[in-house]
């Protein structure tokens, strides 16, 4: 049987978009290309009202919900040259998952 491809993976994913102001959103789910096209359009997160996402920076998989929601916290708190440092380690897999 072909896989849908709007269906979810079975991992989540934490992300960064970067936006056109240069801002980086960072947030979760389990299915990033769906997920970045309700960025792209008015059923986005509340943060790209005011802002329009350029394109995905960072991903990083192999996460359950619980766990993904706290890597994102952490992320979240990090300043803004860690989250750039972060973008360039081998922890991002944005090339293998799109």
């Amino acid at each position: 049987m072909q896989e849908k491809l709007n269906e979810p993976i079975s991992d989540w994913i934490v992300y960064m978009v970067e936006c056109d102001d240069q801002s980086l959103y960072t947030g979760i789910t389990n299915n990033l290309t769906k997920r970045f096209k309700q960025h792209c359009s008015a059923r986005g997160a509340k943060y790209f009202y005011s802002r329009k996402p350029v394109k995905i920076v960072y991903a990083e998989a192999g996460f359950n919900r619980s766990s993904a929601s706290k890597r994102e916290f952490a992320i979240k708190r990090m300043e803004r040259t860690e989250k750039l440092a972060l973008i360039k380690t081998e922890l991002n897999k944005i090339a293998s998952l799109l």
